[in-house]
């Protein structure tokens, strides 16, 4: 599992010019999904993206979560994470989850991150969307969490 997690003091999704989620100060999470994810890799990841601290306190130190200051969390699917560019001038994405299995562990995730108590937003599966960041910082991480083989 692939995630960009991006610090933001807000962001918006739009499918066919129709915004169909937006939220304030928060994270948006661009989520990629490997067919070897598990539900092991989902519990870690929705953990790490509630809990780390990348807000900054008084003194400016990132100390705070997501959790911490009560922010909002935009998911996107993006398969493309898993895009293989070594080859060729078209990425191949051959290490993407296939559409069914990667929506199945997408929607898990989204419910993970929904036992937060936060609010929630999120884009539409497999569309083409336009997703609008006002990045914070900027703060942006990539995480990663492949299952063992």
């Amino acid at each position: 599992m692939r995630i960009v997690l991006q610090r933001v003091k807000s962001s918006s999704v739009a499918v066919a010019g129709a915004v169909i989620g937006q939220i304030s100060q928060g994270l948006t999470l661009l989520v990629g999904i490997a067919p070897s994810d598990t539900e092991t890799e989902l519990d870690w990841m929705a953990r790490k993206c509630l809990e780390l601290r990348v807000f900054p306190d008084e003194g400016g130190k990132l100390s705070h979560s997501v959790q911490d200051i009560e922010g909002e969390l935009l998911v996107i699917s993006q398969f493309t994470l898993y895009g293989d560019c070594r080859k060729g001038r078209r990425p191949s994405f051959d290490r993407a989850a296939p559409g069914a299995l990667a929506q199945q562990r997408y929607d898990q995730f989204i419910a993970k991150l929904n036992q937060s108590g936060l609010k929630i937003e999120t884009g539409q599966f497999g569309a083409m969307m336009n997703v609008q960041i006002e990045n914070d910082g900027p703060v942006t991480l990539i995480l990663e969490r492949e299952a063992p083989d």
